[in-house]
């Protein structure tokens, strides 16, 4: 417990410097996110490369030259592994040397305040070292000789130099911990500590199975739209052609909701009684709160109370409005400027379609994911999982969409205004 205790109050501490303040925060997540997003599936040896130099970087950026002292002790305890073998010799050499040299380093570095030095993150280094010569000891006992603990981290196998430097050096724990077991790391370079699926099938897997949950309230009401037509009660009068229409109580648009690329427009097509409802009686009657988005805010916000108290009901709803209001102002854009209506018009729409199409059904499935699933503890899982992709996107496309209008559409003239 003491030891935690000091791990804790260095960590404080440390964070109080600007550089390590950098390195563990706002540079650490980036690095995790590249090594999912570009290294995850290649081979173990670049692997070991991207952790080994981008954990080389973080020690440079925050101790500068001083960075040799943490190499050497790698370099020295890879060789010891090499050298003695799976002996206690090598045990007690390690323990000896790598405590020899931290406990040297605090004498040589300490001060009456406590810095911020080279020795901080060594002294994790250490722990890992030594941690490293235990654990390859342990992997030359028989299976029988070794506990339970020793069986989940003892090394079958020599690691390689580049290997050591991978795990000495990983990002995630290189400058303050955790601790963790080189067998671990192989395990993560090895895809054994994920559920190995890539992130583009995890966003597909996300779309099917949103659709599929749609389905079966899009099938409960087409059952009950015929009851009604049955009956009478979806009589809805006479069209402009005087045909007779018996959609009084659709609820669901189904050629609309297929094929529609818009937001809006799966959202018009989709519940639309109860929308026209929510219309009629919430969101009209709010304006005299004099603000259309503070009306629909609150329209919104009714609809997540009345599906339930689950929190994922609340998260559903408050993208809906995100992401409704960041495509009436892509709408605008395209309209606005006739560089992107023309293209908009013209023989690439198709193409343009396949796009909208592609973007409108992959996050038309992300807010819907905590409505199926309801509880925070279930769908921040999966949001964790795809990297909250879809808060990004259109956080980014808030943050842009006013700087591509100024690029695309062109300025009204002062007699333009004076006409409008």
């Amino acid at each position: 417990m003491f030891h935690n205790v000091c791990s804790f109050d260095r960590t404080f501490a440390s964070l109080h410097t600007p550089n390590l303040f950098l390195s563990v925060f706002p540079v650490g997540y980036p690095f995790a996110l590249v090594y999912r997003w570009f290294f995850f599936h290649q081979s173990a040896t670049v692997v070991h490369l991207f952790h080994t130099f981008s954990g080389l970087a973080l020690a440079t950026f925050n101790f500068g030259s001083q960075v040799c002292h943490s190499l050497l002790c790698v370099v020295i305890q890879f060789l010891l592994l090499r050298l003695m073998g799976r002996t206690v010799t090598c045990v007690l050499s390690s323990f000896i040397f790598q405590m020899i040299y931290l406990l040297m380093g605090y004498y040589y570095t300490a001060t009456d305040e406590y810095d911020i030095k080279w020795t901080m993150p060594h002294c994790v280094l250490t722990l890992k070292l030594i941690g490293l010569a235990l654990d390859y000891y342990d992997g030359g006992k028989e299976q029988s000789q070794m506990s339970a603990e020793q069986k989940k981290s003892a090394l079958s196998s020599t690691p390689s130099l580049l290997e050591v430097f991978g795990f000495s050096y990983f990002y995630g724990g290189f400058l303050v911990g955790p601790q963790f077991t080189l067998l671990s790391y192989q395990k993560l370079v090895s895809r054994e500590m994920s559920d190995a699926h890539p992130f583009w099938y995890k966003c597909v897997y996300i779309l099917v199975w949103v659709k599929i949950n749609l389905y079966k309230y899009i099938s409960c009401w087409l059952i009950t739209e015929g009851v009604c037509v049955l009956s009478g009660l979806g009589y809805n009068g006479k069209n402009e052609k005087g045909e007779h229409q018996w959609d009084a109580c659709a609820n669901v648009r189904v050629w609309l909701f297929e094929t529609t690329p818009l937001f809006t427009g799966t959202i018009n097509s989709f519940n639309i009684n109860t929308n026209a409802w929510v219309a009629r009686h919430v969101f009209k009657r709010l304006r005299f709160l004099g603000n259309k988005l503070l009306s629909q805010m609150f329209t919104l916000l009714f609809l997540a109370i009345w599906h339930g108290l689950h929190s994922g009901y609340l998260i559903c709803f408050s993208l809906e409005f995100i992401i409704v209001n960041v495509e009436k102002q892509a709408q605008s854009l395209v309209r606005d400027s006739p560089l992107l209506a023309s293209v908009a018009q013209s023989h690439l729409y198709p193409f343009v379609y396949v796009i909208q199409q592609l973007i409108h059904w992959l996050f038309m499935g992300y807010p819907l994911v905590p409505f199926c699933l309801f509880t925070y503890d279930k769908w921040l899982k999966v949001y964790s999982s795809i990297y909250f992709c879809g808060h990004i996107f259109f956080l980014v496309a808030f943050l842009v969409l006013p700087y591509l209008r100024k690029v695309f559409v062109p300025r009204k003239r002062g007699s333009e205004k004076k006409e409008d």
